[in-house]
């Protein structure tokens, strides 16, 4: 009888070792881009033009600049002026805002925002990934507020989004 014990704690003792040692956890960041660097060099990324219904003046220059930064801080791409390896253009498309929700009232509680923007990609060592896209992204506010109020911070957000929508669509390859 102790030696069905003994085999049995035997063979518990050798599948609790097997299995911890089967289970792993490797944690670790995934890589940001999938640009194969032998091939793709640099980028070109040309300024886009606020062409929208309604221009606030800012807007162009920072959703310019957020691009480009986004670039260069998550990739070892190159930056050109043009003919890059990779080659981005556009231009800003809508820049609307619109009543979302209504109260008992009957008046507007919320107002949405909403920014568009088209882009032209070009990746001169494989055409194949080429193509043009709008993105957007969106925003709400309360309605007591003016859009003056809360324009910078709800483009800031807006900008942020749609940069990472092309860089995820562009090099990210998700």
């Amino acid at each position: 009888m102790d030696w069905i014990k003994n085999t049995l704690l035997l063979c518990l003792s050798a599948v609790c070792l097997l299995s911890f040692q089967s289970c792993s956890v490797q944690m670790g960041l995934a890589p940001i881009s999938s640009i194969d660097y032998t091939k793709v060099k640099s980028i070109s990324i040309a300024d886009f033009q606020n062409r929208a219904d309604y221009v606030y003046a800012p807007l162009a220059t920072e959703f310019n600049q957020k691009l480009k930064d986004m670039f260069i801080q998550q990739t070892r791409l190159s930056l050109l002026n043009s003919g890059g390896d990779l080659e981005l253009d556009g231009e800003i498309t809508g820049y609307n805002q619109y009543n979302e929700a209504v109260d008992a009232s009957g008046y507007a509680s919320k107002v949405k925002v909403t920014l568009t923007v088209n882009v032209r990609y070009v990746n001169n060592t494989n055409h194949e990934e080429d193509f043009e896209q709008q993105f957007s992204a969106f925003q709400t506010y309360d309605s007591s507020q003016l859009l003056t109020e809360v324009q910078d911070q709800l483009i800031a957000v807006m900008v942020k989004d749609i940069a990472e929508q092309i860089f995820n669509a562009t090099v990210a390859n998700w």
